[in-house]
């Protein structure tokens, strides 16, 4: 995009880097990971985005996956509309968060008891606190690439803006905290039994993306998560499926029905609040028997349950549980990657996809199978910059790094996915 038709949006980050620091309110938002000036947006309608120079784009970015059914979908702002009727909050319990408790419950296999929280960082810290709790132990296990919330003690070879800004770790965290965190490779199912033979009986938890979205898109390999399955009840240890960027994402009960593999706890986010700030973490009902006011594992939020963001969440749940909703879904960014890879293949760039449910990912890599932190971190970064910047040009709003994943909405109709492919054909052949 030329600097004549993003001047609104340059003016803007000049004026946003007087107050906040960097420009943004999220570091990968800043475009560090591509270089240039970051877009600032107004609108959204259906599959597209408008800027604040009223260009339009195919986004697949989706806020950052809960969009799944697009921006502005009648039911959420109808769902809106109504509770703002009522009212905003009333710092007290709603019939709605019943409802929507219920409804998580009955759809993800882990989840037996569900509490209601307001973003993911929350979601995934507060599921450590109560495996800690229920264990007695307090050793924690992460995976390479990884991003769990800027949780202090995770924060150790962290994924997503981390990554992005060449950073993977961050100051400000006391050496205390990441010492109790032990840090594996992901996808090396050896490393983590031989892990486990040495001290798992000190090992409080694993938290894993079970498919990672953080260092781009990484799925498991077969056998991974079967493994921390069998080691964890083998040790005692409490299994947190991270699904605050999969969970309703990649099927309707998450990558643990995908996979049909079980964890103890699962963190929630994105989709159940339809677009609204929110998060939940959920688990077997005897472990979350820990937390206050039942048990002594203490956790409080004044806003969480916001009456806003259940309505929102609710009309997303409802409307994704309609048949053949995650066919279609898959269909749709199934058709993007294998375009993608085909017109790649024509302009002789190396570059592969992986894709399940609406959530895929794409490396400039001539390796087929990226399975692994190191094969992410070897990909061609220049060549995905200048892919970024051609598709901005076509018209098609991509996640501003090499290591974030992207996301097809229900909206997303054949003409959408054809206009992306279009533009990935000029965008590759200029980038060869």
């Amino acid at each position: 995009m030329s600097e004549k038709l993003t001047n609104r949006s340059a003016a803007l980050f000049e004026e946003a880097k007087k107050y906040i620091p960097g420009g943004v309110n999220s570091p990968v938002r800043a475009f560090r990971g591509v270089g240039g000036n970051p877009l600032f947006f107004h609108g959204g309608e259906g599959a597209w985005l408008t800027d604040e120079d009223n260009n339009r784009y195919i986004d697949y970015v989706g806020a950052w996956g809960p969009l799944i059914l697009g921006h502005r979908h009648p039911d959420v702002i109808e769902a809106l509309q109504t509770q703002l009727s009522h009212g905003l909050g009333y710092g007290a319990s709603t019939e709605a968060e019943v409802t929507i408790a219920k409804t998580i419950c009955k759809l993800v296999p882990s989840i037996e008891r569900v509490r209601l929280v307001t973003s993911g960082t929350e979601a995934t810290m507060s599921a450590i606190r109560v495996a800690r709790g229920y264990t007695r132990r307090d050793k924690v296990v992460k995976f390479e690439g990884c991003y769990h919330g800027h949780v202090d003690g995770l924060l150790v070879k962290a994924g997503s803006g981390a990554l992005t800004l060449g950073e993977p770790d961050s100051l400000g965290v006391p050496k205390s905290y990441t010492d109790q965190t032990f840090v594996l490779p992901y996808n090396d199912i050896e490393a983590l039994e031989k892990l486990f033979e040495a001290h798992g009986k000190e090992i409080a938890c694993i938290i894993v993306e079970p498919v990672a979205g953080n260092m781009n898109m990484v799925p498991p390999v077969p056998g991974f998560l079967e493994k921390m399955r069998e080691l964890c009840d083998h040790y005692k240890s409490v299994l947190i499926f991270d699904e605050v960027m999969t969970g309703f994402r990649v099927a309707l009960g998450g990558a643990q029905a995908h996979y049909n593999v079980t964890p103890d706890m699962t963190a929630l986010g994105k989709v159940i609040g339809g677009g609204l700030p929110v998060g939940a973490f959920g688990g077997k009902q005897e472990i979350m028997e820990m937390v206050a006011p039942m048990g002594a594992v203490y956790q409080a939020g004044t806003l969480a349950g916001s009456p806003l963001a259940v309505a929102a969440g609710m009309a997303m749940l409802n409307a994704i549980q309609k048949p053949g909703f995650y066919d279609a879904l898959n269909a749709r960014t199934l058709a993007l990657t294998t375009g993608l890879k085909e017109r790649a293949q024509a302009a002789n760039i190396p570059f592969t996809s992986h894709q399940i449910g609406g959530m895929f990912g794409c490396f400039f890599s001539g390796e087929e199978n990226i399975h692994r932190f190191e094969q992410v971190m070897a990909c061609d970064v220049e060549t995905f910059k200048k892919y970024f910047h051609h598709m901005l040009q076509n018209g098609v709003y991509l996640a501003p790094s090499a290591f974030e994943a992207g996301f097809v909405s229900a909206a997303h109709g054949d003409d959408e996915i054809q206009k992306t492919l279009d533009a990935a054909e000029i965008a590759f052949a200029a980038a060869s």
